[in-house]
């Protein structure tokens, strides 16, 4: 028994700090997702605590796990992973069930898993967790109780320190569609040897005060005047996987027209400054920023502001007396939180591959890379 309870609690911890540590490269990504679940609740006043939950999630997901290995209060930790895993399971288990949530975000984006897949996973870690529960009184600590509470406070502090790090200074790995190196237009496509959704056009009618529905291939046998249209529409026979991992991004200007072909499919160097909330800009950077500007003008770069808030930005960047040097492009913000995680983010292009991404806490660090660019033709 004994070597069985430490062979569980070893996978069950090192679990637990590995799925810590992957969500903890991207905590903004966890609290959009916590804000896709309370969408669906109606849930709204949620919104705006759910990056200090997310934070919070992460860091006792990690602490959790070092508490299991270590077997330090483990009559605490035992609880507090049961009640965890008994949670998880409801949420996997709600967007596996009610088809409302299509991942769960349990790996974060870098190790994606449907909302099967990650029910499956929990119910396996429930049955592991309610089996340490049952024998807890059988796990001894391996080290002091002093030095068991300086390996958790110190892994306490660098759970936060590493969040506070890829807040400020965007995520370690980055495991977006827009990362370094991805190409924008191909990322809008299905990926190779994906599937369509397979539809059927389907025809409402009404005869004698009912609606029927049919498609061209069954008619009813006594199809006739008597029969009137009422309207069409795609029934979903089979649903596919052909969904590309970039479907929202879409430039326009302050008319609405869509310039993101033409933006996109222009050659040479361009800069993207993406700034979801020009309320939320860190005016401390304007500095380098201006720097980078005065660089891009006089190589001749285009540099395209891109936002949410056009009204707020176009105002913005009049009183910055930048009216004329750069563009302004309205976005879905949704595009803009997958693209820039950190608000503003400075991201360099060529023709349409992301070469470089800096936050606006880096933006020192992309001088001399604008620096040694060529003038643009």
């Amino acid at each position: 028994m004994k070597p069985l309870i430490a062979v569980i609690r070893t996978l069950v911890g090192v679990l637990f700090i590995f799925s810590g540590l992957v969500k903890a490269d991207d905590p903004l990504g966890l609290s959009y997702k916590m804000q896709e679940f309370f969408e669906v609740w109606n849930f709204h006043w949620f919104d705006h605590v759910t990056l200090a939950l997310s934070i919070l999630m992460i860091v006792f997901e990690i602490v959790a796990g070092v508490a299991l290995l270590l077997g330090w209060r483990i009559r605490l930790f035992s609880w507090l992973l049961l009640l965890l895993i008994v949670f998880f399971t409801f949420l996997t288990g709600y967007a596996y069930l009610s088809g409302k949530v299509r991942e769960c975000g349990c790996f974060g984006d870098c190790i994606p898993l449907t909302a099967g897949e990650s029910f499956s996973k929990d119910l396996i870690l429930l049955i592991l967790i309610i089996f340490l529960f049952s024998v807890r009184s059988r796990i001894r600590p391996i080290f002091p109780s002093t030095a068991s509470a300086v390996l958790f406070i110190g892994a306490t502090i660098f759970s936060f320190l590493v969040q506070w790090y890829v807040l400020v200074h965007l995520p370690v790995v980055d495991c977006l569609p827009y990362k370094a190196g991805a190409n924008i237009p191909d990322q809008m496509k299905p990926p190779p040897g994906s599937v369509p959704d397979s539809t059927v056009i389907t025809m409402v009618y009404e005869k004698d005060g009912k609606r029927l529905e049919f498609d061209a291939t069954h008619f009813p046998a006594d199809f006739s005047d008597s029969y009137h249209f009422v309207s069409r529409y795609d029934k979903l026979i089979r649903e596919g996987n052909a969904v590309p991992p970039i479907k929202d991004f879409v430039l326009t200007t302050g008319a609405g027209t869509d310039t993101t072909d033409a933006v996109l499919d222009a050659k040479g160097y361009k800069l993207f400054v993406f700034m979801k909330e020009v309320a939320d800009y860190h005016p401390a950077y304007n500095k380098d920023l201006s720097v980078i500007l005065t660089m891009a003008k006089a190589k001749q770069m285009p540099v395209f502001f891109i936002t949410g808030e056009y009204e707020n930005m176009t105002s913005w960047v009049a009183g910055q007396g930048l009216t004329g040097q750069v563009t302004v492009l309205k976005c879905d913000v949704t595009a803009i939180k997958t693209a820039a995680r950190a608000n503003p983010t400075l991201i360099l292009i060529k023709g349409g591959t992301i070469l470089k991404k800096w936050s606006y806490a880096d933006f020192r660090n992309a001088i001399p890379a604008v620096n040694e660019l060529p003038n643009q033709p």
